[in-house]
């Protein structure tokens, strides 16, 4: 069991340093004929909900993998330097400590993979994580609904990085994909991955709030060609947030777009993942679709609050045989 898990949990691959995306010039040739069959689509997801979950053993390895590949966030309007400072003790230490050493995982220098924070919190991470090696990532560009002028988004970003963070998740003027201004989408996305400099960029879609999954792959495809490091579902603040569903579409984009250049682009699920077990179906989605390599930090992260604190729970569960109470588990 222990080999199991020190290979499941292991957080450094031989992916820890990938290429950066430098994208590809604009041409619609890469994603016009693009025409997604829904009902397919839905079907194929439904495969995964119906299995068999993994247990034991190999389901506690799974989820600390799970752990570490979470941007442990807070993006809430009464937001302090506590929280913060709360929410990065709790990324440095995400499991408590006699449960680790119940798996003999104590030694494994478990963290989640960041901490992400609204871009004036940026300095109370920056405080907490001094000395780690745990990313900062600062939501930009007019978070949420990203109804700022080209100009601010732009000055945003480079406050974010100068202020420390290290990967920046951007959101796109929505209204560039539901009029399906291709060009000027393009042209926006570029010029954010400039400014992000040497920080890695997130590109928010807000699926959620894009009518069809042909939309959703197009603005894929449109994120990676002007140089997104990830693509991102959702901001978490729209009425939905990350499906199964949505993820296939992205995801196989994702694969599309490296057989083409070689490059891999990151993936970012977030808003409504709470559970350890949907967890466990995006983990079993990416392996299944984009294969081993993508089960890393550097390739797969979860955007989420309220996960971790489940994973914890399932963990104990696994350890003692009992279930314990929420609060047993602080700042999940």
């Amino acid at each position: 069991m222990q080999k199991t898990l020190e290979k499941n949990a292991a957080q450094t691959t031989e992916n820890s340093i990938l290429t950066r995306n430098e994208g590809l010039p604009f041409n619609t040739k890469y994603f016009d004929f693009i025409n997604i069959n829904r009902s397919a689509i839905e079907r194929r997801v439904s495969t995964l909900t119906g299995r068999r979950s993994v247990k034991k053993e190999f389901q506690a390895a799974w989820l600390l993998k799970a752990i570490s590949m979470i941007d442990l966030t807070t993006l809430a309007g009464d937001d302090t330097r506590g929280n913060v400072l709360r929410l990065c003790e709790k990324a440095k230490n995400p499991v408590r400590k006699d449960i680790l050493k119940s798996l003999n995982m104590q030694d494994a220098n478990l963290t989640t993979g960041a901490v992400c924070v609204y871009h004036t919190l940026i300095p109370f991470a920056k405080e907490a994580l001094k000395g780690t090696s745990i990313p900062i990532a600062a939501v930009s560009t007019g978070f949420p609904a990203g109804k700022i002028s080209l100009e601010e988004k732009l000055t945003e970003i480079k406050k974010s990085v100068a202020a420390g963070a290290t990967e920046i998740d951007i959101v796109i003027s929505r209204d560039l994909v539901l009029e399906s201004k291709w060009q000027e989408l393009y042209n926006e996305i570029r010029l954010c991955r400039e400014a992000c400099g040497e920080a890695h960029m997130k590109t928010i879609l807000a699926t959620g709030e894009i009518p069809t999954y042909t939309k959703v792959a197009k603005a894929s495809w449109v994120a990676m060609m002007a140089g997104s490091d990830f693509i991102k579902t959702s901001t978490g603040k729209e009425s939905v947030n990350a499906t199964l569903a949505i993820s296939l579409v992205m995801i196989r984009c994702i694969r599309d777009y490296y057989e083409l250049t070689g490059c891999k682009i990151g993936y970012k699920p977030a808003g409504g993942i709470q559970k350890a077990k949907q967890a466990l179906d995006y983990l079993i989605l990416v392996k299944e679709e984009l294969g081993n390599d993508w089960l890393t930090p550097e390739l797969f992260r979860f955007g989420a609050s309220s996960l971790l604190g489940d994973i914890e729970r399932q963990l104990e569960h696994y350890v003692t045989g009992r279930y314990s109470a929420s609060f047993r588990h602080p700042m999940a």
